[in-house]
């Protein structure tokens, strides 16, 4: 029979991932400038609300990374590759498609900024999934 602890356990495995990979990737996003524009995203250019959203946004994937690539990733390997694998997948429908496609700008531009995104998305998806993989095999 599952706990509510269990299931509060197990729903803090899926949030942790995320919560880590967003705050790096973050942190870079934010050393960039480019919080305002994530903000823009919801009609502000508030650095702060970037920030918010930027962290909704990664604990959406982080919990969808766990739903989707948990039972595969048990150890830290599989973690880390899952997780390479889930931050391309999301490069390319975050600032390839779906934001661009937003913000009335082409779809699939590759110039230095979405090269720099490809980085932060391949470290956020490996921190996600290493972060995912430490949360739910730690005793």
């Amino acid at each position: 029979m599952t706990t509510f602890a269990n299931r509060t356990s197990s729903m803090s495995s899926k949030l942790v991932g995320g919560l880590l990979g967003g705050l790096v990737f973050g942190l870079m996003m934010a050393m960039m400038g480019m919080m305002p524009m994530i903000a823009s995203l919801v009609g502000s250019q508030s650095a702060a609300l970037g920030w918010m959203l930027h962290l909704l946004i990664s604990v959406f994937i982080g919990v969808t990374f766990a739903l989707l690539f948990g039972d595969r990733s048990t150890a830290y390997g599989a973690g880390l590759l899952w997780g390479i694998v889930y931050g391309i997948i999301w490069w390319i429908l975050g600032p390839l498609l779906l934001m661009p496609a937003m913000m009335g700008m082409p779809l699939l531009m590759f110039n230095s900024m979405t090269l720099m995104s490809l980085v932060g998305h391949i470290l956020y998806g490996a921190l996600a999934g290493l972060g995912y993989v430490w949360y739910t095999t730690r005793e």
